[in-house]
């Protein structure tokens, strides 16, 4: 007898429709399974088997053989556990067909008959919901992460048997309440306050522009001077994460197997900050199956790199192409996917080995050729992806011990979100958040300035040695600096201001 078992397998953050049939034939026992299935699959034969049993169930003793369709695709990871035994007992009458139709099926199980939970059940949902399925079985465990998704009836189950005695019709299972995403936004975890920190006026200038348009940030000083505590601070200006955004993010997140399971999505922008003995594909995503890297797990958010020039050189230039383009392409013999990787960079370094090189207070003690070395560790084609570059020196002693508090991340965050906002209208139904995304034909159209700030942007290309990339990035940051003083032109000022944040490329590594 056949039978067939809906569920999804995943490419990259999109899932694809996978039938599990089961055929069972009278003849000498045994198993097989085709599909191009991985060894985690080959192995969930052992696994079935037991689950079956020591569920009271009865484990057919006849040729069983099992089709993970389409046969094209590769198929990994033990999520397809649950249909193949569901389809085994379906096949042998222990289950009624007709109530398997309308289901998809996901769950990893163990020896016992224990449904477990998996990752990646956000993309699969989503995925199924868009080729109009509707009911799902699942893992308990993964019921408050499908819990977002809309217009779906999620029943979350513990074993095997439960499934069977659901399927069946002897017990009942309520389906997962809906999850509200702004109720769970209340649960948000706050990051440092920028009060708190001492002086740096102009690194906090920066990092306000920089949340106001999503701009990627380099702070050089020596050490101690805040440049990680900055860091730090920043996530608490950001603009709040859409329902949209969490989605796209939690999927990510997901399938990397990060998600905290209680919370079941994503509400805090994220920002993650590898230690720099991390390695490329630590980095970017990859391995056997294409997981995710750091730079995709930070997508929404703030992607940290303290100390850049001690990154492996190789890792940092496969930053070039997320930086520019938003995602990340990861191609292996098996598969190639593509992740979104749309963050903020904030990077922070030393001027030198020793770190004094440039400072007002300190000396250093490097030699030209060793300064020269060290911060030749940043390309230049990476340097010029960065939007702004600023300096942050040391604060004073009466600066520290002054008792005044400084500006506030909720004042702050007040204008990025007005800034925000002005940005979102200007560039709604194209797909664009933030002016740092803007295309070329964007710039040439919501970019223009006048006969005065044209000549100080000539005469700043060609003193300072621009590109065109660097061109293009100065007028989007000064297009920020308007947009964050509530000015529908581009101002002298402004154009001054953000040619500012390029002229450390001269200093250190002109």
């Amino acid at each position: 007898m056949l039978s067939t078992i809906k569920s999804y397998g995943l490419n990259g953050i999109d899932g694809y429709l996978i039938k599990c049939e089961v055929d069972i034939n009278a003849g000498l026992p045994g198993y097989d399974i085709v599909g191009l299935v991985s060894t985690a699959i080959k192995e969930s034969k052992e696994r079935v088997k037991s689950a079956i049993k020591n569920s009271c169930l009865n484990y057919p003793i006849v040729k069983i053989t099992v089709n993970l369709a389409p046969a094209d695709t590769k198929k990994d990871g033990p999520v397809y556990d649950l249909p193949i035994a569901i389809g085994i007992l379906t096949a042998s009458d222990q289950v009624k067909a007709e109530a398997t139709k309308n289901f998809i099926m996901f769950g990893e199980l163990g020896l016992d008959g224990g449904v477990r939970k998996i990752n990646g059940v956000l993309p699969l949902l989503i995925s199924a919901r868009l080729d109009g399925f509707n009911r799902v079985i699942l893992p308990k465990e993964n019921c408050a992460e499908a819990s977002f998704i809309e217009g779906m009836e999620i029943y979350g189950v513990e074993s095997l048997k439960q499934t069977v005695d659901f399927l069946n019709g002897e017990i009942q299972i309520e389906p997962t309440k809906h999850s509200d995403f702004e109720d769970m936004k209340k649960k948000k975890k706050k990051a440092l306050d920028f009060k708190y920190v001492r002086g740096q006026a102009q690194a906090k200038r920066a990092l306000e522009i920089a949340a106001a348009g999503g701009h990627n940030v380099l702070m050089i000083g020596p050490p101690g001077s805040g440049k990680t505590m900055l860091a730090k601070c920043f996530p608490s200006i950001l603009p709040e994460l859409t329902f949209e955004e969490a989605l796209e993010v939690t999927k990510i997140h997901s399938i990397a197997g990060v998600l905290d399971s209680k919370e079941g999505i994503v509400v805090n922008r994220p920002i993650r900050s590898p230690h720099h003995t991390s390695t490329m594909l630590a980095l970017t995503g990859g391995g056997r199956l294409a997981k995710p890297g750091e730079i995709s797990l930070a997508h929404t958010g703030v992607l940290f790199l303290d100390e850049m020039p001690e990154y492996n050189r190789n890792s940092l230039e496969t930053l070039r192409q997320p930086l520019e383009d938003g995602v990340i392409t990861i191609s292996r013999v098996e598969n190639t996917v593509e992740y979104p990787a749309n963050f903020t960079l904030i990077a922070s370094m030393n001027p030198c080995p020793c770190g004094n090189y440039g400072s007002k207070d300190k000396e250093c003690k490097c030699t030209p050729q060793a300064i020269r070395k060290y911060l030749n560790k940043l390309s230049g084609p990476l340097m010029d992806r960065i939007d702004m570059h600023i300096e942050v020196d040391s604060v004073s002693y009466d600066e520290l011990r002054s008792e005044e508090l400084e500006e506030s991340s909720a004042s702050i965050k007040e204008r990025v979100d007005k800034a925000r906002d002005t940005q979102l209208n200007r560039y709604k139904d194209t797909g664009i958040y933030s002016n740092a995304k803007m295309s070329d034909q964007m710039v040439k159209k919501y970019c223009k300035i006048s006969f005065e700030s044209e000549h100080l942007l000539r005469y700043a290309f060609e003193k300072l040695n621009l590109s065109a990339r660097a061109y293009n990035r100065i007028l989007k940051v000064a297009r920020t600096i308007a947009d964050l003083e509530g000015s529908e032109d581009i101002k002298e000022e402004h154009i001054m201001e953000a040619i500012s944040y390029r002229t450390m490329d001269n200093k250190y590594w002109g």
